[in-house]
């Protein structure tokens, strides 16, 4: 008999159907029907007759006919949201779907599968899965580390053994000793406490992310966790079923607590979940509406699944990935201005940075010279002024390989840590089979990674910052001898003026994002936990900052595009004439 999960102001309801004849208008009606039985007010409500109602997917929001069969209309199971004439949605609603919903209604279940072990991920790999490329499979290395460790908490629950957060409470109750026959419901108890975060839930991507990461942990045979129950995450990432995680909480020790344990309560089938087929709903439905069934706890489970920094390692790993991408886009997009400015390339003449020889600078030095020097495909604007008077640039051109060097070192250097921290256990206590022990540490201390994303964020910033000085010195005709803001009827037409505003707004900003969030610490859980990280928050403003910088450096190579125009019919090189190129396959010029 074919069911469908049904989404009326806020609440969902499982509909059968037992004609499928019946159309999506009478699924609608039946749907209003069961939600006025649910209220003590019938919903405010007379009769469902008076309900005005349009039914779309959850899926991509694509409206229905209400006069089709249920049965051509929608699969079995499938999400649908009721949307009521003349309600006007609450500041609160959680949307079905997250922004960006375009991108998931062509979603792709994918085919292929990255294997973990616990000890190979890459943050490229990391980012990969967090975009749905790939699904996870365990190495059969990391299967057996898994059920080994399981034998230890086996043995501990058998024997009754006092042993933090497997017999005992957690935190202040650290010395509370837990009767066996409550062992399952102390799992429970811990993820529902634990679940209490706030803020917009993480992006499908991240949440993804997050997921794949805690799997990785969890592979490194460290945890306690049973083979079945990590199949069943593993499961869970597969259909792309993912947890309602607020993005706010975490004090990033005793690890990423608040954002992991919602994580774990989707997976036990409470809370809210998303998947791109249903869009959000409650977890049990969407659990088992891809066939897969909430997660049992066992002894240490619900310890295993939340005790760890993996939303600001997740987080990091984005971060260090983008901040790569825009450190080499930075050093491109410098160079097309050095020569709409019609600058010189001495400046990044081999020698000069062989005698200061760190290595992102002489990487920077020479991606300058591969975009500017060319025997084969010279710059006809370069030659355009070879025999002028100027002897040296401004510094935010001569001095990009210093300033973009350092800051490529940055982003390797923090890429080293977060490749360490996505393979490391940061579970407390660990399980170490081969000792048949367990032992409290501290290896969910967020310190490491929180230090080195406020580092990249001071870091990278520095792109934006000598970024928006090189848009000033475009816009204004003093410095570049261009037309005022890149525009000839300048008056009539405001040209750059506020894209440089808006650039110098972004930098401003940056500033107080820098300020690291790691300097800061507060005393939580009865003094038990009496330093922390505030590594969450490093992540997301990390990520804030990056963000910016993409838009600072998308503002230069608009600009730089539009002042080349005032040098046609000159051409600069090859390689940055591909770049205009592309820059104007998808935003024309402006006008001049």
């Amino acid at each position: 008999m074919p069911r469908y999960t049904v989404h009326v102001r806020g609440e969902w309801l499982a509909v059968p159907c037992l004609n499928s004849t019946n159309t999506v208008g009478w699924l609608g009606k039946e749907a209003v029907r069961r939600y006025m039985k649910n209220k003590p007010d019938n919903g405010g409500f007379a009769s469902v007759e008076e309900v005005k109602f349009y039914i779309r997917r959850c899926k991509g929001l694509g409206l229905l006919d209400l006069d089709d069969t249920v049965e051509d209309a929608l699969e079995d199971n499938e999400f649908v949201e009721v949307v009521i004439e003349g309600d006007i949605m609450s500041p609160d609603f959680i949307p079905s779907q997250p922004e960006g919903v375009h991108l998931y209604s062509k979603y792709r279940e994918p085919e292929q599968y990255i294997f973990l072990d616990g000890n190979s991920l890459t943050t490229e790999d990391l980012v990969s899965l967090g975009k749905g490329l790939y699904k996870i499979k365990l190495t059969p290395e990391a299967e057996a580390r898994v059920k080994q460790s399981r034998e230890v908490i086996e043995r501990i629950v058998k024997e009754q053994t006092v042993v933090y957060g497997i017999t005992t409470g957690f935190g202040k109750f650290a010395r509370t000793v837990i009767p066996n026959n409550k062992l399952r419901e102390l799992q429970v108890n811990l993820v529902r406490s634990h679940s209490a975060g706030v803020g917009k839930p993480l992006s499908p991507e991240r949440s993804r992310m997050l997921l794949a990461l805690r799997i990785n942990v969890l592979a490194k045979g460290y945890s306690g966790i049973s083979l079945e129950t990590l199949q069943q995450v593993i499961e869970a990432f597969n259909a792309s079923c993912l947890p309602y995680i607020p993005e706010k909480g975490t004090v990033g020790a005793s690890g990423d607590l608040a954002p992991l344990s919602h994580l774990a309560l989707g997976l036990i089938g409470e809370g809210k979940m998303w998947s791109p087929k249903s869009g959000w709903a409650d977890a049990k439905y969407v659990l088992e509406a891809h066939g897969l069934r909430p997660i049992t706890l066992k002894p240490k489970e619900g310890l295993a699944l939340i005790n760890g920094t993996q939303m600001i390692t997740s987080l990091g790993c984005e971060a260090v990935e983008r901040a790569g991408a825009i450190a080499r886009q930075a050093d491109i997009i410098a160079a097309l201005t050095l020569e709409v400015l019609k600058g010189t390339t001495r400046a990044f003449d081999t020698d000069i940075h062989a005698v200061r020889p760190h290595r992102g600078q002489a990487e920077v030095a020479f991606r300058f010279r591969s975009l500017l020097d060319s025997d084969h495909h010279p710059s006809e604007i370069a030659e355009s002024h070879r025999f002028c008077d100027r002897v040296q640039d401004a510094y935010t051109m001569r001095c990009c390989p210093q300033v973009h060097g350092v800051v490529n070192d940055t982003i390797a250097f923090v890429k080293d840590i977060m490749t360490t921290e996505i393979n490391s256990a940061t579970d407390n206590p660990m399980v170490f089979a081969e000792r048949a022990e367990t032992i409290s540490g501290g290896n969910f201390h967020g310190e490491y990674p929180a230090k080195a994303l406020d580092y990249l964020a001071i870091g990278v910033h520095e792109l934006a910052a000598i970024s928006e000085r090189r848009i000033e010195r475009l816009c204004n005709p003093s410095l570049s001898e261009l037309p005022a803001f890149l525009v000839t009827e300048g008056g009539l037409n405001s040209g750059f003026m506020i894209a440089h505003c808006t650039a110098a707004a972004l930098v401003s900003e940056n500033k107080a994002l820098c300020h690291p969030s790691s300097v800061d610490s507060l005393s939580t859980s009865a003094a038990t936990e009496d330093h922390v990280s505030m590594g969450g928050w490093a992540a997301r403003k990390a990520l804030r900052v990056i963000e910016h910088v993409e838009q600072v450096l998308a503002i230069e190579l608009l600009a730089a595009c539009q002042g080349i125009e005032f040098l046609r019919p000159l051409r600069t090189t090859t390689p940055l004439e591909k770049v205009y190129d592309l820059v104007r396959s998808v935003v024309r010029c402006g006008k001049l």
